[in-house]
């Protein structure tokens, strides 16, 4: 970088891609982002020109003209910015909003352009983030309003127990004394990552994805293949190594309730894809760079594919899979991806579902050293 753009080095920083041109358009510089998105190094993008990245660069030259000669102070429009395939997963266009600003100097305009998709996204982790915060505020206390009179009514029924000489009048207490275990069982759920304490020690990702194979293979040992697809340059990582289990187990165990597809009425205990023996759950592994989610870019991020090939989240539910209570199958608690996102979130990371019929892939995304 030269030393009269050295004032630039904090564009870097940024998760959107940043450039700045002369008004004809040539390079001048290009950030990190930029690079990575486009796929070339920043001596190759400062050789040549902004217009290049676009596949109409008709008003990206006209911004650049108006803003450098006063006209306008800065231009905003979308575009179809251009990118190699083998970066794009196939798709040579990426829609982008492109902003052209004034700088300091009449011949250097900032040009910056933000991917559509990311903008999108961003904003519903935000929203997202903040209902869950709400929704788990709002369980909690609801949890510790129920758990007094719950140890109140287990109480009463004992005592009556003992001064009710009826087997039958007994049976009643006794369903009262189950029914009010249950819903304290419910409740200590409810409460277990609020009172469980965050014990932090070096993790292998790879051993937590083994040790779930290893319990989902055992209740599961006919009918179900688990695939693995690991990057093993992965490195380790400070994080709870319990929490990390339980939540990737409980993602796993609703796809393949998913696979199994519930109870049948004949020789085998489920229907489904594990009964026809063509189920199948992925756990895969990647590094991902400079990636940006919960509002901060991390310059690398552990990402984690947990993909089956069953029926896909239902869609009257899709919105609201991680809110407390929510369950897509009868008899289901409604909490394993809610502690499984609040686990994630607990090591700054993030989950996002990707769902349709057949193919559906539940993403953790968590910072790595």
């Amino acid at each position: 970088m030269t030393e009269e753009l050295a004032g630039f080095e904090a564009f870097d920083q940024l998760a959107t891609m940043v450039a700045v041109a002369d008004p004809d358009g040539h390079c001048l510089l290009a950030n990190s982002t930029l690079e990575n998105v486009v796929g070339l190094s920043r001596r190759a993008l400062q050789r040549g020109s902004v217009l290049e990245w676009l596949v109409d660069p008709a008003p990206l030259h006209d911004a650049l003209q108006m803003v450098s000669r006063n006209e306008i102070a800065s231009g905003r429009f979308d575009a179809a910015m251009k990118r190699p395939a083998a970066l794009g997963g196939g798709a040579a266009e990426l829609p982008v909003h492109v902003i052209v600003s004034q700088t300091d100097r009449a011949d250097r305009v900032l040009v910056e352009l933000i991917e559509i998709e990311q903008q999108t996204r961003l904003d519903r982790e935000e929203r997202a983030h903040g209902l869950a915060q709400a929704n788990k505020e709002l369980v909690r206390n609801l949890a510790h309003e129920i758990k007094n009179p719950l140890g109140g009514i287990r109480g009463a029924a004992q005592l009556l127990a003992m001064e009710l000489s009826s087997k039958e009048l007994t049976e009643y207490t006794q369903v009262i004394i189950h029914e009010a275990d249950r819903l304290q069982a419910l409740v200590d759920r409810l409460l277990a990552p609020h009172r469980r304490p965050h014990v932090v020690s070096d993790v292998n990702i790879h051993e937590i994805c083994e040790r779930v194979r290893s319990l989902i293979l055992a209740e599961f040992p006919k009918g179900l293949t688990v695939e693995r697809d690991y990057d093993t340059s992965i490195p380790e990582f400070r994080g709870d190594r319990e929490q990390l289990i339980q939540a990737v187990l409980n993602i796993a165990h609703n796809a393949t309730h998913a696979l199994a597809g519930g109870p049948a009425d004949g020789d085998s205990p489920f229907t489904g894809r594990i009964a026809r023996g063509d189920a199948q759950l992925i756990l895969r592994t990647r590094v991902a760079r400079q990636a940006t989610f919960g509002r901060q870019r991390f310059r690398l991020a552990l990402e984690l594919h947990i993909q089956d090939n069953g029926p896909g989240v239902p869609e009257a539910i899709r919105d609201r899979i991680f809110h407390p209570l929510v369950s897509g199958r009868e008899g289901g608690s409604g909490l394993g991806l809610t502690l499984a996102q609040t686990f994630v979130q607990q090591h700054q990371g993030t989950i996002e579902c990707d769902s349709v019929p057949g193919r559906t892939v539940f993403k953790i995304l968590i910072p790595l050293p």
